[in-house]
């Protein structure tokens, strides 16, 4: 029977390869490889050989990896690519390929689906590029002599690149195992985290596709799409249980939807189940601001305890030029509603968007401070190859670069790759730094959160990211202080 390896890839630093967000975190956030995990249990499910290893928790370095391979032995290796890792992702590859040449490579994600050809012909190593959702994908491809055959894959043939029609994205989500199940078996549930969740958790998707237009996501424009499909409310109220009862030192289950909440009518039918099931859960999920008062009470009532969602911008103007599709009344609303309901709130605002200047910047930073979400992060904005904003900066010439290579500063990072009439890429930096300093260092956000409603838990969380943070400025002043 033919074997998968299942590879995390080895980086310098901890990274999240299946984040909206590839660097390496300012606050410990380590993603669970949940895009491979899905593919490994539909594997399974076709009765193939896998393995799933994370070289990121492992500390693996390349020769690590390779000597891994060596010990499995596959016939078949499935990885993922991002565009910030994707030269490094390259070398191993290569090192892997070299020692191993009789293993077909098969990679997948964001940066591989949007530039298949491309990624073909800088690393000739990879022989099927699958793109967007794989997890029927790899399995056609093990278990078919002719990949003409197979939707979805671009690869090699009698020295040309070819590719398949795309594959009809999977309409009926509960046919997918559960991820939790592919966790328990390969993966250690300590080593993954996020800033804002108490830890243990756990990463599970109850839909994919996102029908919202936001000019900066990636994932839309790659792999889920725009075509939004939903799990059943039993199948995961079912994983719920399950999680609650086999796994029970997860603290938190987190919904890592594009966004949980399209459906309120879905979201307060969930929560009734939940309520029903007398389960208890404590669980989060990436959300917008347009949420009804009455989903937030029943989402509270069911466990809920952190919404995480993108107010982007304190200017609607730029909202608009960005498609976000929301107005700063559904965002005061939202935030005034979870304070009352007492549900935490991380709050993302991007600097740097189509429609910014120095001024706009400023009113996002104002805004920020008048929402006052629990945790808070400003971030330049990233022109993710597929997105409506890469085109924007490539047509105005204000993108930097196109040698990935350079997104990622030495500290694992990404860089500011634009440069705006307004500021050029430096100087963006220092503002994203001086805002994040600003927020998290003021009287006001200390004492709100260290003195008014913060119990033991939440303070260890706090305290956990807070501290990282912290290293994370001091390490960046110091080295600033020597050049």
């Amino acid at each position: 029977m033919n074997k998968i390896l299942f590879l995390n890839l080895p980086y310098k630093f901890d990274i999240s390869r299946a984040s909206r967000w590839p660097e390496k975190t300012k606050s410990g956030t380590l993603y669970y490889p949940y895009w491979l995990a899905y593919c490994v249990g539909v594997c399974q499910k076709e009765g193939l050989n896998c393995k799933l290893i994370d070289c990121i928790t492992r500390k693996y370095t390349q020769e690590d990896t390779i000597q891994k391979v060596q010990n499995y032995n596959p016939d078949y290796i499935m990885t993922e690519i991002t565009t910030a890792t994707c030269e490094y992702d390259y070398q191993t590859i290569n090192k892997i390929k070299k020692e191993n040449p009789n293993v077909k490579i098969i990679v997948g994600g964001t940066h591989a689906t949007i530039l298949p050809e491309q990624v073909l012909k800088e690393c000739e190593s990879i022989d099927y590029v699958v793109r967007q959702e794989y997890d029927y994908t790899v399995p056609e491809i093990v278990q078919n002599e002719d990949i003409s055959k197979v939707l979805g894959v671009s690869y090699h043939e009698n020295g040309e690149i070819k590719h398949t029609p795309n594959r009809s994205q999977l309409e009926n989500l509960d046919e997918l195992p559960y991820v939790s199940k592919v966790y328990q078996q390969f993966l250690d549930v300590n080593d993954y985290a996020y800033a804002f969740a108490q830890k243990p958790l756990i990463q599970i998707v109850s839909s994919r596709g996102c029908p919202n237009h936001c000019n900066f996501c990636s994932y839309p424009s790659t792999m889920g799409g725009r075509n939004y499909r939903t799990r059943s409310i039993k199948d995961l109220a079912d994983e719920f249980e399950y999680i609650l009862k086999e796994m029970p030192e997860i603290k938190e289950i987190f919904i890592e939807d594009d966004t949980f909440t399209v459906n309120q009518e879905r979201v307060q039918n969930f929560c009734d189940e939940i309520l029903k099931r007398n389960i208890q859960p404590v669980w989060s999920c990436n959300t917008r601001v347009d949420l009804t008062y009455e989903t937030m009470k029943k989402m509270k009532e069911a466990g809920c305890r952190l919404l995480v969602c993108g107010y982007e911008s304190g200017n609607q103007k730029v909202l608009d030029e960005t498609h976000k599709g929301i107005t700063l009344k559904q965002s005061q609303d939202f935030a005034n509603n979870a304070r009352k309901l007492d549900l935490k709130v991380f709050g993302c605002f991007m600097i740097g968007l189509t429609g910014d200047n120095l001024e706009t910047i400023n009113e996002t930073y104002e805004f920020a401070k008048k929402l006052y979400p629990d945790m808070c992060f400003f971030q330049q904005a990233v022109p993710f190859p597929g997105t409506g904003f890469y085109k924007w900066a490539k047509e105005n010439g204000y993108l930097i670069t196109e040698d990935y290579s350079k997104w990622l500063n030495e500290d694992g990072y990404l860089n500011c790759l634009v440069d705006y009439p307004y500021a050029n890429h430096q100087e963006i930096e220092k503002i994203r730094d001086n805002l994040m300093s600003k927020y998290y260092f003021s009287f006001a956000y200390i004492g709100k959160t260290f003195l008014a409603n913060l119990d033991w838990t939440e303070f260890k969380r706090v305290m956990r990211g807070g501290t990282q943070y912290i290293s994370f400025r001091l390490k960046k002043a110091m080295k600033s202080e020597k050049e």
